[in-house]
């Protein structure tokens, strides 16, 4: 699975849009998006947004700092199929001292709308997997967003 174009865009009131397209490796035998690759494209997605406010993973990791799925809710109501273009959507619905909780939803090429997720990713020390609060820069990025 790649990006149809490398690009993604955010719209006025900060929502984030990320493009895929569906590849073999994504589906079963019968050319069905198998259902674990959705939260794939919504993990990519939000890993896309981050990096759109210029934020690098990586220094986190550096810095004893890593990030977990704390809890999803996930709803499937139609299925991808092979080659079909989707557009991942991201929007930071809260944030607290250690964590985000984000809304997304995945739609095709019609709009029509294929998955909506729910998703709280919570901010850990990667040594000891302990909770800790989302680091300073990551704060200011998400501020500055949202004023924009």
């Amino acid at each position: 699975m790649n990006d149809l174009t490398s690009t993604s865009f955010a719209t006025p009131d900060g929502e984030f849009h990320w493009p895929v397209r569906v590849y073999i490796e994504d589906t079963d035998a019968g050319g069905i998006v198998f259902y674990a690759n959705y939260l794939k494209f919504m993990e990519r997605a939000r890993t896309e947004f981050v990096r759109s406010l210029g934020l690098n993973l990586r220094e986190g990791l550096r810095d004893n700092i890593s990030y977990v799925v704390a809890h999803l809710d996930v709803r499937y109501i139609k299925s991808a199929l092979l080659d079909d273009e989707l557009t991942v959507s991201v929007s930071l619905a809260k944030q607290g001292r250690v964590y985000m909780q984000f809304d997304q939803k995945i739609t095709n090429k019609k709009n029509e709308l294929l998955v909506t997720g729910h998703v709280k990713v919570a901010c850990v020390e990667l040594c000891t997997g302990k909770p800790r609060p989302l680091p300073e820069s990551l704060i200011a990025a998400l501020n500055a967003r949202r004023i924009a």
